[in-house]
């Protein structure tokens, strides 16, 4: 039988034949796109890129990432603020649903954390972290990630470990979750080619895609509010977005967790189905209210263009910058009327079709805040959950950095709804 040194020496061998084989191996990827500012109370960390949050994957389960390539070498680290700052970071997002993504390519023995902190680490992630973690993709796993699993073995239940999974190339991660939200850092994107040209024999080649079939009459997902406006012309609010809020404002606002939850996989494609089929949808048929819910995040979260545009995106971002780091709770009444001006400015320029759906959908958050006593969903949690799916940029991911903007700004919206959008008229029928 193998002991545990013997193991964590040969973990040690397995990771330097790993750096052996990596012709890159003295180089480090820089920080992702958008760092805090000096401000954050982990910037000492936070600043190297190693975690981000990437938005949510297709069924509303947010998505975390942890680059080992952006990690720098462990004198200039200290491991125990990393762990502090994972579960900062965990923190705001363990109430609900969420996915991990390691991308493992980049761990070496300069800058590897030890295997005691790794157990202090995987210790202090008691039941609260570990209930609502759906998913961990280890990506390009090696024989060093295996061996430390096996050291690991006898402290992970069994049910934790069905979580795991081995993704050996970005495409089969592209098959389990939405990765065009994922951050994924330059030197993984090298190396996942470099192992699929080996894999190969030479370059990888290049994949001809057939041509995308043309919407349905009746399709709802995916296409722009401009298509289904032009099928639905009776109607100012999207027939998705109007039948699962009328679904949840009768029974879901008393629901504990409601938007935190994923419901199955299957369940979720079936009413999509439905939905492009123009056939009708019976969410009592489900029994599961988190089913409207996450279709109704689906749906935002697969505009084409998101409910509050492109556009928007930029002055949002610019928010921050302008009012300081401090939530819109944590202001004077002056600063606070401020900010709420600003962004019913911000949303006041809007195209109309926009802004009613916008309205319509603000309308209802608004109002499950106001049960957030039961169901916890106060407006900043609202924010949380709602915010990338209704402001995002044109390249689709969003960094860690780029989150607290939008969920200040998603927060005053929903807090604020009745000064936000009171007084640009909308028709009758497009308030919840």
């Amino acid at each position: 039988m193998t002991s545990t040194s013997d193991l964590e020496q040969l973990a040690e061998l397995e990771l330097q034949d790993d750096e052996d084989e990596d012709e890159d191996g003295g180089q480090r990827s820089v920080p992702l796109r958008s760092t805090p500012d000096s401000s954050h109370p982990f910037y000492d960390v936070a600043r190297h890129g190693i975690i981000q949050v990437s938005g949510d994957d297709r069924y509303g389960r947010k998505l975390i990432t942890f680059s080992s390539c952006c990690l720098p070498p462990s004198h200039q680290l200290d491991h125990r603020r990393l762990l502090e700052y994972l579960k900062f970071t965990l923190d705001q997002y363990v109430e609900m649903d969420y996915i991990l993504v390691y991308f493992h390519s980049g761990l070496r023995s300069s800058n590897k954390p030890s295997l005691a902190w790794l157990r202090e680490a995987y210790g202090e992630f008691d039941r609260k972290y570990k209930k609502n973690l759906k998913s961990l993709y280890v990506v390009h796993p090696t024989s060093f990630i295996r061996i430390v699993w096996n050291l690991f073995k006898p402290l992970i239940s069994k049910k934790f470990g069905k979580k795991l999974t081995y993704v050996n190339y970005l495409t089969e991660l592209g098959e389990h979750l939405n990765y065009e939200q994922l951050v994924v850092p330059p030197d993984v994107l090298r190396h996942d080619e470099k192992l699929r040209a080996a894999q190969k024999g030479g370059p990888a080649p290049s994949v001809k895609t057939p041509p995308p079939r043309p919407p349905l009459p009746t399709q709802q997902f995916g296409v722009s509010l401009q298509y289904i406006r032009e099928k639905n012309r009776e109607a100012p609010i999207p027939p998705v977005l109007q039948q699962t809020v009328s679904y949840l404002r009768e029974k879901g606002l008393r629901t504990e967790g409601i938007f935190r939850r994923s419901a199955r996989v299957q369940l979720i494609k079936d009413v999509q189905r439905l939905y492009n089929l123009g056939k009708p949808v019976n969410f009592d048929d489900y029994g599961d209210v988190h089913v409207p819910a996450v279709i109704l995040k689906t749906f935002l979260r697969e505009l084409p263009e998101p409910l509050l545009t492109f556009r928007l995106y930029s002055q949002v971002q610019d928010l921050l910058s302008e009012w300081g780091r401090g939530g819109p709770s944590l202001v004077s009444g002056v600063e606070s009327s401020l900010r709420v001006s600003r962004c019913k400015h911000m949303m006041e320029e809007l195209p109309e079709h926009n802004f009613i759906i916008a309205k319509f959908l603000l309308s209802f958050l608004h109002l499950v805040s106001q049960h957030s006593l039961v169901n916890r969903m106060s407006p900043s949690n609202l924010a949380c959950v709602f915010g990338v799916n209704l402001v995002r940029s044109q390249r689709g991911s969003v960094s860690l950095a780029e989150l607290n903007p939008i969920h200040l700004f998603t927060e005053i919206l929903v807090e604020h709804f009745h000064t936000v959008f009171g007084s640009r008229c909308t028709p009758a029928q497009g308030t919840p």
